[in-house]
């Protein structure tokens, strides 16, 4: 079975948000095994660039250290996916590259260079900004419905 991994700093407080993440959690369990890891999150009293670079070293180390697979990293600047794109690279992850794929959302400033470096590729759903919490929801309901799609159900219209 195919396992997926989604690190993420940081952890989802808002109920709403938390609700919608189980329930996509509990649909993909037909089609995959998904994770969710959380990393914590620094915290400066005072954010310059210096700080600002300690932060991202930070939780790029705690990243770094739970990754395995195939790994995406979601990045305002990375290639932008369609749905159907999306499911399309699923799919020939796990058939060219084995049967693990880690998605990464970063923290509040971004992911440090090892991070990028680490990332086998890059993708954006927009070049607008969201909430990590909002964007981890999204992502969530586009793996279901990239499996979805896989699988030929009716839930993609």
């Amino acid at each position: 079975m195919v396992k997926v991994n989604l690190i993420a700093v940081g952890s989802v407080k808002e109920k709403y948000f938390s609700e919608g993440i189980e329930e996509y959690k509990k649909r993909l369990k037909k089609y995959c095994s998904f994770n969710i890891i959380e990393v914590s999150e620094e915290s400066y009293y005072k954010e310059n660039e210096g700080n600002v670079d300690k932060i991202k070293e930070k939780e790029g180390e705690r990243i770094i250290s739970q990754l395995s697979g195939y790994v995406i990293l979601c990045s305002i600047d990375g290639k932008k996916v369609s749905s159907t794109s999306f499911a399309d690279k699923i799919k020939k992850i796990t058939d060219e590259k084995g049967g693990v794929i880690t998605f990464v959302i970063g923290g509040s400033h971004g992911v440090s260079k090892e991070v990028e470096d680490r990332a086998n590729e890059k993708i954006s759903f927009s070049d607008l900004t969201f909430p990590h919490t909002l964007f981890r929801l999204m992502l969530t309901e586009q793996i279901y419905r990239a499996f979805s799609i896989l699988a030929g159900s009716a839930y993609h219209k």
